[in-house]
């Protein structure tokens, strides 16, 4: 569920809004007028104005075409987006070609729609737009109109500077295009990875709250039985040893009393144990997360370590439950044969470390485990790599308070290490519900 809503969001995240682009070409038609009339009447420059403004007349009718025949909130497909930005690249190399080429100061602008491809387009459209805007600048150095000047002076370029230019427009959409495009790229995991840890939050909250549904339904029921029983009494009092009814509603009246029993003992059951599911001992919370993987041919051992001062009993939390068992049901993936699961206490620390026996962690990604989608071991191995699920169990723990580091043992036999550890404080404490904002993480 998760892979298949992470596909479906990250294809809507790339999705433009026909609006953005409208008010940008907006934003440029402004801006490429503004520049004509103070060059051409305020400098009094020669300028091609009438094709200039032509051009620029070209994108006004195309923005007004888009807004009337579509509506604000039109999210455009790549290929229509990568359409519309091919365009305002053609036309801005159109109007440099009359005002001077790669010599116009402006021509730094041909990078704008390569780096608006980037942050919303696929790499290899970006790629495209990027080739073609280069491509644009290269046969700019060579075909142009002059660049404006006074008419008795000649402004006089050096081949060289133009090659200059050519280098620095090459170099921005490129180092331009890279930086968006990776800014970009990662916001979208990031905002996809959050929203998939808001479903996996609200599934965990929907199961602790079953505990509570059934006594509402226990208490919802009561009503309705009481009457059913009530009325059963009367029948039969009313029709004694009747022999064709007698049966039936002594029958009646018992499975009524039977219900009521039935919910008597749900009602019990969840006033009577809501304290004690509630407050969970580290001990039981080891047994909790540990006791669902212990079947999958890896061994699961479980050693406790120094312990000074009362066992610390926390709130029960669905969250750091799933993290906790995330990073147990990893270690059993990438484990040769044996899991250890230590933990510890004292005065001021609870501390739980998972570790495994297989390779371990590769050292050139250590550093970067828990970013979402980052793979942490080859992808050949059995259990495949470490992404979204651990970027969500460290999001979960890191939300109860809990500090997480990764790290490779140097003990024999063992590989990679994940050591949790939360303050005495911040273990004992009512830790957030699991529907909570997920912005602060």
């Amino acid at each position: 569920m998760t892979n298949a809503f992470t596909a479906l969001d990250l294809e809507h995240s790339q999705s433009l809004r026909l609006k953005t682009l409208v008010r940008l070409r907006w934003l440029a038609i402004v801006g490429q007028s503004a520049t004509v009339l103070i060059v051409a009447y305020g400098m009094d420059f020669a300028l091609p104005v009438g094709l200039c403004f032509a051009l620029i007349a070209c994108s006004a009718w195309l923005n007004l075409f888009l807004t009337v025949r579509y509506p604000a909130t039109q999210r455009l497909t790549p290929p229509a987006a990568f359409g519309i930005l091919t365009f305002d690249a053609l036309q801005l190399a159109g109007l440099l070609f009359m005002t001077g080429g790669l010599t116009n100061p402006f021509s730094l602008l041909m990078t704008v729609p390569v780096v608006i491809s980037a942050t919303s387009l696929p790499l290899r459209m970006t790629m495209l737009l990027g080739g073609l805007a280069v491509a644009m600048a290269a046969l700019l150095a060579f075909f142009h109109l002059p660049l404006p000047w006074y008419d008795d002076t000649v402004l006089a370029i050096p081949f060289i500077y133009v090659a200059g230019m050519f280098l620095a427009v090459s170099s921005s959409i490129a180092f331009t295009a890279v930086y968006a495009f990776r800014v970009a790229e990662e916001a979208r995991l990031l905002a996809n990875a959050l929203a998939a840890t808001e479903l996996v939050l609200q599934r965990e909250q929907h199961l602790s709250a079953l505990d509570g549904l059934a006594a509402a339904a226990a208490h919802e029921l009561g009503t309705p039985l009481a009457t059913i029983a009530l009325v059963a009494r009367e029948m039969e009092k009313s029709l004694g040893t009747d022999e064709k009814y007698g049966e039936d509603v002594v029958l009646l009246r018992s499975q009524s009393e039977r219900c009521r029993e039935i919910l008597k003992r749900l009602t019990s059951l969840s006033t009577e144990s809501e304290e004690h599911l509630a407050r969970l001992p580290l001990t039981s919370l080891i047994e909790e997360v540990t006791a669902p993987h212990r079947d999958f041919g890896v061994s699961i051992t479980l050693a406790p370590g120094e312990r000074i001062g009362a066992e610390p009993v926390g709130q029960r939390n669905p969250g750091v439950i799933y993290g906790l068992g995330n990073l147990v049901e990893n270690a059993v993936d990438f484990a040769r044969s044996t899991v250890t699961i230590r933990w510890w206490w004292d005065a001021d620390t609870v501390g739980i470390s998972v570790v495994d026996d297989g390779d371990g962690f590769r050292p050139e990604i250590l550093d970067r485990i828990g970013e979402p989608y980052m793979s942490s071991r080859q992808g050949s191995e059995a259990g495949g790599g470490l992404g979204l699920g651990l970027f969500i169990a460290k999001t979960l723990l890191e939300r109860s308070g809990a500090t997480l580091r990764f790290r490779n043992s140097a003990a024999l036999g063992e590989g990679a290490v994940a050591e949790i550890e939360w303050t005495r404080e911040q273990f004992l404490r009512r830790m957030p519900a699991a529907g909570g904002s997920l912005d602060a993480a």
